[in-house]
């Protein structure tokens, strides 16, 4: 389970606020997950990941002291940025990249809380199609819509899937649940963080792509 243990999300001070260079060093890692799904049909998606991180990266590159924090990134682009922001720079970046997260994180908690779909247990179609109900469809039109129907259909089966989160090494299931779950604790906690941010700062958009 190397692919995400190896890189745990920190634990979240009393405030929530999230460190930039350890946010970022953790989710670096995960472009990943999506080659675990097996199919190039992802790999828009680990495209857009990679290139939200570098976005923010670049912000955070630019002066590491004065966007310590992703809550100071948002603060002090609102401030520059005036009527254009939440539309530009690393919020733009950093709201995207969030709805990417939460279809990870939701798909893995689907995963370790046992949702099958009884007519194809050995399939993770179901776990994948509610991370994409609840993380991204609302934003996407029927043209991405469509390509991640095919998505589905092309997603590994079960068994294949938690063997390549193991980095192909022979892993009991229960194994890799277990370590799936110890990752979703942090990981969650800072996805959440996120979404608490955008919504408490007005931040959040919804346009379609």
């Amino acid at each position: 389970m190397a692919l995400f243990l190896d890189q745990q999300f920190a634990p979240l001070p009393d405030t929530n606020e999230i460190a930039t260079k350890t946010f970022l060093e953790s989710v670096s890692h995960l472009p990943h997950f999506f080659d675990c799904l097996g199919s190039k049909v992802f790999a828009p998606i680990k495209a857009d990941i990679n290139g939200n991180i570098t976005k923010i990266k670049a912000v955070y590159d630019s002066d590491p002291v004065k966007y310590e924090t992703l809550q100071q990134i948002l603060l002090i682009e609102k401030s520059i940025y005036g009527s254009e922001w939440p539309k530009v720079g690393a919020t733009l970046a950093l709201m995207w990249l969030k709805r990417g997260l939460r279809f990870i994180q939701i798909l893995l908690q689907s995963l370790v809380d046992g949702e099958r779909d009884e007519d194809n247990p050995d399939l993770i179609r179901m776990n994948i199609n509610k991370a994409y109900e609840q993380a991204l469809k609302r934003y996407h039109g029927w043209i991405v819509q469509k390509v991640f129907k095919a998505a589905q259909y092309a997603a590994p089966c079960r068994s294949d899937f938690l063997k390549a989160l193991s980095k192909d090494q022979e892993v009991a299931e229960e194994e890799c649940l277990t370590k799936v779950r110890q990752f979703l604790i942090n990981f969650t906690a800072t996805v959440d963080a996120i979404y608490e941010m955008y919504s408490v700062m007005n931040a959040e958009l919804d346009y379609l792509v």
